[in-house]
């Protein structure tokens, strides 16, 4: 069995953290490491990883000096991982008892090296509201620009295959888009699994806020990161509000 690295940044996650924790033991693929990069918390977080690492080796608690943000938290993690595949995983959201297992054999049937899954929405206490985001069988570069639909917390990625160095985040808004577009870039296509295997917890004093500064971070992803065109640019995010939309309906 395969090790898997799972990289979780933590900011003063202590609302929820230990349900993260908890959905990965509860995993029925059980060879994995745990790295919860702790992002300089101010709050319980550290306190409450500890608890659950006294008591698992595989979790592993790797606290930063200052604030470095998601991006670079995020490499840190990639940079310690000692397994062949990396996944990620959010400090608020939770996986089902099979996301591993499944998308492992996934992956290992077809010999892929990007994945993701389908996912769901839940509210703060993980109930779930109904909506469910399919994801297509596959997404290229050019197809990735127009849907953004490839969530953070249901990618694995073959770290022998595509290399540390692509998956390395930038340090810029929507890290995690920039991350899979470079990817894609460099000729690789990223497969998706159309089963709910992870859920994406939404606090509703955050939603509105978060749409616009959403809606900014692509654009400046198209017109800043990706270099392209004005034209270019407002061809691939009408698609990506269109998608966004049907998303979130």
């Amino acid at each position: 069995m395969e090790l898997v690295s799972i990289v979780v940044p933590v900011h003063n996650s202590e609302k929820f953290i230990a349900q993260t924790i908890a959905s990965v033991q509860n995993q029925t693929y059980q060879n994995w490491e745990l790295l919860l990069i702790n992002d300089f918390s101010n709050d319980g977080s550290e306190n409450i990883i500890n608890l659950y690492k006294k008591n698992d080796k595989r979790i592993q608690l790797i606290n930063l000096e200052n604030n470095v943000g998601a991006a670079m938290t995020r490499n840190k993690g990639i940079e310690l991982a000692k397994g062949r595949y990396i996944a990620f995983l959010d400090s608020d959201d939770v996986w089902e008892k099979e996301k591993l297992e499944k998308q492992l054999d996934f992956i290992k049937k077809n010999n892929y090296a990007f994945t993701f899954t389908g996912y769901q929405f839940v509210d703060e206490n993980l109930c779930r509201n109904g909506k469910i985001v399919n994801v297509p069988k596959k997404l290229t570069y050019r197809e990735a620009l127009k849907n953004t639909t490839i969530f953070t917390s249901t990618v694995i990625i073959d770290a022998k295959i595509v290399g540390k160095k692509l998956i390395r985040m930038p340090d810029v808004g929507s890290e995690d888009a920039a991350t899979w577009w470079q990817i894609l870039k460099n000729g690789f296509t990223a497969y998706g699994l159309n089963e709910i295997l992870s859920f994406y917890r939404r606090s509703k004093g955050t939603l509105t806020s978060n749409k616009f500064q959403a809606i900014k971070r692509t654009w400046n992803l198209y017109r800043n990161v990706e270099n392209l065109n004005i034209f270019y640019s407002i061809y691939n995010f009408t698609f990506y509000v269109i998608n966004a939309i049907r998303r979130r309906i």
